[in-house]
Parts: C-alpha cells; sequence; structure tokens
C-alpha cells in the first residue's frame, strides 16, 4: 500500500449480509495482521449498520488470537441497542472458526453542550524539520539492525516524522514518551467523518507502545522482546481534515508483568484535540536459547 485509497480499499470490508462482512489483510512487516487493520475493519463493519445520523464516538476492544495474513477474517455485527441518543454493537472477528478479536462501539447523534481539550505540547520541532521514517531508510539504511531495516522497507500509505529519533545502537534508558507527527500519502480530501475515523484508527495502533519500552531500552528492543495489542480504546471528539500534519502525543505511566501501558492525544497541526488513545500490550522478554 502507497497511498491512502490503497488503505481505504483495504479498509472498506466486503458486504455478505446486512451484519456480516469479509475483510481481507496486508502487512505492515510483521508475519501476523496488524491490530489497527482488524480494529479499522471492525469499525467499518460496525458503522455500516448505524444511522449516517450517528458518528462514532469510543470504541474498546480486545485482541484474543494472533491474526493470519493468508486467509479472510469475518466480521460480525450484532446490534445491542438503538435507543434515542446512542447506539451500540458489539463485533467479533473470526478466522477458521476461531474468534479472534471482539469489539464494542458507540454512536452518538450531534448534539450541542460544553466543550473544553488539553493543548497541544509547545516547542516541538515542526515535521519540515524533522526524518521521516522514508527519510531514515535512504539516509541511514545500511547501519539499521536488519530487522528494523525490513520494517522501514515496507510501502506505507502514512508517513511518520518521530520529533526524537533514538539511536538504536546506542542502548541507554529513555523517558517513557514519544511524539510522533503523520501525515497520509496521496488525495484525502472529500472523506466522510466515517471514513476518516476508520483511517486514524488503523494509524492509532502505530507508534503506541514505543513509550512504553523507552525506559527499558537499554536491555529491551523490539528484536528481544514479544510485542502484541492486547486491548485497545478510543475515544473521537471532533471532527478534522487530514490535508496537513497531525501529532501523536503518547506517554507510558507503566509497564509491569510484561505488559506495557500507554496512552495518548492526537492533535491536529493547529492544536486541535480529536481523538485519544489508551492501549496495553504484551513487553515479553525473550529469553536467549
Amino acid at each position: 500500500m502507497t497511498t491512502v485509497d490503497d488503505l481505504l480499499k483495504l479498509l472498506v470490508l466486503e458486504k455478505v449480509n446486512d451484519y456480516v462482512f469479509n475483510g481481507i489483510s496486508k502487512t505492515i512487516g510483521s508475519p501476523i495482521v496488524f491490530g489497527g487493520q482488524v480494529l479499522a475493519q471492525a469499525i467499518n463493519a460496525a458503522s455500516r449498520t448505524v444511522s449516517s445520523q450517528r458518528s462514532l464516538h469510543s470504541m474498546h476492544a480486545y485482541f484474543l488470537e494472533a491474526g493470519n495474513l493468508d486467509y479472510p477474517i469475518t466480521y460480525n455485527v450484532t446490534v445491542v441497542r438503538d435507543g434515542g441518543s446512542f447506539s451500540v454493537r458489539r463485533v467479533t472477528a473470526h478466522q477458521n472458526e476461531n474468534t479472534i478479536f471482539i469489539l464494542a462501539a458507540s454512536f452518538h447523534i450531534d448534539e450541542p453542550g460544553y466543550s473544553h481539550q488539553i493543548e497541544m505540547k509547545s516547542g516541538l520541532k515542526q515535521p519540515e524539520a524533522l526524518l521521516s521514517w522514508t527519510d531514515i531508510l535512504n539516509q541511514f539504511g545500511d547501519y539499521l539492525p536488519k530487522g528494523l531495516k525490513a520494517f522501514f522497507e515496507v510501502d506505507r500509505p502514512i508517513e511518520f516524522k518521530p520529533t526524537e529519533i533514538g539511536n538504536p545502537l546506542e542502548r541507554k534508558d529513555l523517558p517513557p514518551f514519544s511524539d510522533v507527527w503523520f501525515k497520509l500519502k496521496g488525495d484525502a480530501k472529500n472523506l466522510d467523518l466515517a471514513t476518516k475515523q476508520q483511517i486514524l484508527t488503523y494509524i492509532s495502533d502505530y507508534n503506541i507502545l514505543v513509550s512504553a519500552l523507552n525506559p527499558h531500552a537499554s536491555k529491551a528492543h523490539w528484536g528481544n522482546t514479544q510485542t502484541a495489542s492486547l486491548d485497545h480504546s478510543m475515544w473521537y471528539f471532533r471532527d478534522f481534515d487530514f490535508n496537513d500534519w497531525m501529532l501523536f502525543s503518547i506517554e507510558s505511566p507503566s509497564s509491569a508483568s510484561a505488559r506495557g501501558f500507554a496512552r495518548g492525544n492526537i492533535f491536529t497541526r493547529d492544536g486541535k484535540l480529536i481523538a485519544s488513545v489508551a492501549q496495553e500490550g504484551l513487553m515479553r522478554p525473550i529469553e536467549k536459547k
């Protein structure tokens, strides 16, 4: 995948009936299905059973088994409730008779109310002054660890620019924070809110566990640590556009018992808070044989 059009072809599911949908998978460099893909596809399925007058405001999901890239994923939607203001859907994802994922999502009518938000961090480097993953690969590819280089070599419909780039060859612990600018590749204009939320959900599973691994970087890295998304929650606050860089600002309050917890906020470039994310992920040290 190289553009937003490719991503939309992945996220928009094949309809089997009003409440059953099928999806395919694309690798992001991992041997298993990317969690963000399953999250976004499940939201696509749920959204298609809800009135267009109601928009997604929150979702909560659990990853039960690793998805196989070679088999389609079937999403079954259950109508939990359609009330006067809110609609709730439950989605289960299956592969080869196994349930690999469950999600609950709530949709809300647009109604007036109080509004406030926290401020975006000030003083961050702007994306024009930063290296993207593609730039890092082009400039330093020969010096990167083999696994990291292979990950960067995968074509993606999103460009990422971290505000700080740690030296993978310099083993030292880092603060439990990360800030990453991101932007879609290709024409992202004229997308409806539901589609934008699905794309944002897909992106939200990138980078989030980095902040949980940072404090242990002197001894832990992606090559000696088994990582996987265990659960994922997201809250959607405001409409937005993908026509400029956006910031995913992440922190990790804790890691323990082979699990890392991270949470983050997603802002538009001008500082509008559009979504918050929380995730706990597996961070299991791999014992040397």
